[in-house]
């Protein structure tokens, strides 16, 4: 572990996301700050760790708007990871699988996540219906998202042209 310690802080220095919280612990943001889908990943290392799995935790407070359920999921594959590396040092590949794969562990955290703000603000208006409260964006399925992605280019919008008028008949 002093290796990939030494390692470790050499490939992430400077960079803003790598937190070394102690020797045997560290913390990396995945995705920018400011991102509705950034998460926070904690990698603790056991005394015999590389031989056992470290201790992979998103419990951080920086987490506290992601669903139990999506960090499950990415704490799962995260697993599957630590599985096929044991025994080398993989606290970077852990980091950067998770980077890789930051699209595809939130592809089901909403956005627009406000939690426990928007009870506080009602008291002195009991006239306020109800149904103000927040208007979840609909969820589309994948066939839907599918259609709507083959009628336009990645970026959701039009391809150039669609709307044209044939003066040539």
């Amino acid at each position: 572990p002093q290796m990939e310690l030494e390692a470790l802080r050499s490939i992430y220095e400077g960079d803003l996301c790598f937190r070394e919280l102690s020797p045997v612990s560290f913390q990396y943001r995945i995705g920018e700050n400011g991102d509705p889908k950034a998460f926070l990943i904690e990698v603790s290392w056991p005394e015999t760790y590389p031989q056992t799995a470290p201790v992979i935790s998103m419990d951080a407070f920086f987490n506290n708007t992601i669903s139990s359920a999506i960090k499950r999921s990415i704490l799962d594959k995260l697993m599957v990871e630590v599985e096929a590396n044991l025994g080398t040092a993989m606290t970077y590949t852990l980091f950067e699988y998770a980077k890789d794969n930051k699209e595809l562990f939130m592809e089901n955290q909403p956005v627009n996540t406000v939690t426990s703000v928007s009870n506080s603000i009602a008291i002195g208006t009991p006239d306020v219906p109800a149904s103000k409260k927040k208007d979840k964006k609909e969820q589309l399925s994948k066939t839907q998202k599918r259609k709507l992605a083959n009628k336009t280019d990645n970026k959701g919008e039009l391809p150039r042209g669609w709307n044209w008028v044939d003066v040539i008949k």
